[in-house]
């Protein structure tokens, strides 16, 4: 059964209270983000300017819209209307922007999917939204396919590159199609997009957001932090399905009438690369992704990072050393962020010429973030407790009601978990997670849902799934197994466990670290004592101490 929209959002009561302090957020009624981004561009005197390249490719404003709107009247054709959402599986290539564009205009709500998920994630998520229709790379297909099996909403494929003779394809939809097309009239706040994360419970939860939240994103954080022009560059690793890659490469560069460069998947040499090659002046990437790259052998005599002016942190907080090592090595700020999915991007930054290494920030124009108790009461400088924030942007989640009222509470703030100090000149340090959420080379990686599929394993009797220390990703996913009788621990058996979990959830999500234990320490009234596993790795768990 297809969800409807009105009964899939959030009762108004539950609503968070966007606010609208900045002239520039101040948007008509009638808005469409597709037109916004690409007509504006291709019709004024940016048609002829590089829109996006992508290696030796490289399309410009006006060639894009000729081809986004041959694709508008071809999905039509096909079936899709307005209203309609359409599950997106591609890689960063200039085709996932093609389609995003392309439903945009129609009225079609994305939802865009990590390359790296798998068969029963792609499944509850096209359920869940409700996605007859997916446009899927052809390399990327097979667990889609899988997926299908799982879901019978999803009933068709629309394939990109690779395809066989009986597949619909993109590129046979936009042939002889013409290359104008009248966007579809929609509204400031109409669905433009459900992007999808994982809770602590481990159940995908989809993050509505409308039209003018995106756009609300640029003008505000982009904008004001970034200060973009037409001659920047943007540049990074993030999926374009993630919304620190819509946002910073997509949303944000065509704001702004500027070029995205799209790049394969990460390596540190191949990132370095493209930002010299390319000559990126904005760069987004994890602390993960800029501590690799300063691992890289004579970086600064290799690359030529001569046109990078700024670089982009989120997704985990930057550890001071980072940001001080990649400033004396390149002599560019990085500017430290956090946002969340449910919120779109980011909310607090870093500053230009005003970073404090270890901070992540003072709050974005627009933005009113605060530090509050569990009651919502504002606490004073120094002490810790949730961030709480109010602005233009905010969550609006998707077919679950007890979940946003854990997100949006007092009267419209937002929670997104994270607990953080504020000091006396308003700069905001991050602390830790309220929640099981880990947080690993950028990745937020729910614990129990590692665990439901590792006690899935014929060899497994129950498990435990913490953050532990890592120097390289900040924390990695650990468990803790107990074995059912006559199974033996061995790296073999090891190997296997996290062999099935790369299987069955992204990659990124499996455990590298694993630990046989008898017995998990428990409280008398059976709840796992998982603070006594985070501590393992600074005081020994002794399983003894715990009889």
């Amino acid at each position: 059964m297809i969800p409807e929209a009105r009964d899939s959002l959030p009762p108004p009561s539950l609503m968070p209270d966007r606010i609208y302090t900045l002239p520039e957020l101040r948007y008509p009624e009638r808005l469409n983000v597709g037109e916004a981004l690409l007509d504006a561009n291709a019709d004024g005197d940016h048609g002829g300017r590089v829109a996006i390249q992508a290696g030796e490719r490289h399309l410009s404003y006006a060639e894009l819209a000729k081809q986004v709107n041959r694709l508008c009247h071809g999905l039509r054709s096909a079936g899709l209307d307005t209203g309609d959402r359409v599950l997106l599986r591609m890689p960063n290539v200039p085709e996932f922007i093609m389609a995003w564009l392309a439903c945009q205009k129609l009225g079609v709500v994305t939802v865009g999917t990590m390359p790296m998920l798998r068969a029963r994630e792609l499944a509850y998520i096209a359920e869940d939204a409700g996605t007859k229709t997916a446009i899927v790379w052809g390399d990327l297909r097979d667990e889609l396919e899988r997926a299908r099996a799982q879901s019978p909403v999803l009933e068709r494929l629309i394939v990109v590159g690779k395809a066989r003779d009986t597949d619909t394809t993109l590129a046979s939809l936009m042939i002889g199609r013409p290359e104008k097309f009248g966007t579809v009239t929609t509204g400031r706040d109409d669905l433009a997009m459900i992007a999808y994360t994982s809770g602590s419970t481990g159940v995908p939860k989809g993050c509505v957001h409308f039209h003018r939240d995106i756009l609300a994103s640029a003008d505000a954080y982009a904008r004001h932090v970034l200060a973009p022009s037409p001659d920047d560059r943007f540049g990074g690793h993030p999926t374009l399905a993630f919304t620190f890659g819509t946002g910073g490469l997509l949303v944000f560069p065509f704001r702004f009438g500027a070029t995205t460069v799209l790049s394969g998947p990460f390596t540190p040499e191949s990132m370095l690369e493209t930002f010299a090659r390319q000559r990126v002046t904005l760069s987004f990437c994890a602390p993960t992704s800029y501590r690799l790259m300063l691992d890289v052998p004579e970086m600064s005599k290799r690359y030529d990072l001569g046109s990078l002016r700024l670089g982009v942190s989120a997704a985990e907080p930057l550890p001071a050393a980072t940001w001080k090592q990649w400033r004396e090595r390149t002599g560019i700020e990085l500017l430290d962020g956090i946002g969340s999915t449910e919120m779109f991007h980011i909310f607090i930054s870093s500053q230009r010429g005003r970073v404090r290494p270890g901070a992540t920030g003072v709050p974005v124009r627009g933005y009113d973030c605060r530090v509050v108790d569990e009651t919502g009461r504002e606490l004073t400088p120094g002490e810790a407790g949730l961030i709480a924030i109010k602005g233009p942007t905010g969550c609006k989640y998707w077919r679950k009601p007890d979940r946003q009222a854990e997100y949006v509470r007092w009267s419209g703030w937002n929670v997104t978990g994270d607990v953080y100090t504020m000091d006396v000149d308003g700069y905001f340090t991050y602390q830790c997670r309220s929640d099981d959420m880990i947080v690993s080379g950028g990745y937020k990686i729910p614990g129990p849902e590692v665990e439901h599929v590792l006690e899935e394993h014929a060899a497994v009797a129950e498990c435990a799934v913490v953050a532990a220390p890592d120097r390289t990703r900040g924390f990695i996913v650990k468990a803790f197994v107990v074995l059912k009788p006559g199974q033996q621990a061995s790296e073999s058996l090891v190997a296997q466990l996290q062999d099935h979990v790369k299987h069955e959830l992204a990659p990124y999500k499996y455990p590298r670290a694993i630990e046989f234990l008898p017995k998990l320490p428990r409280t008398e009234t059976g709840k796992i004592q998982r603070y006594i596993l985070r501590q393992s790795d600074v005081l020994p768990y002794d399983p003894k101490a715990q009889e």
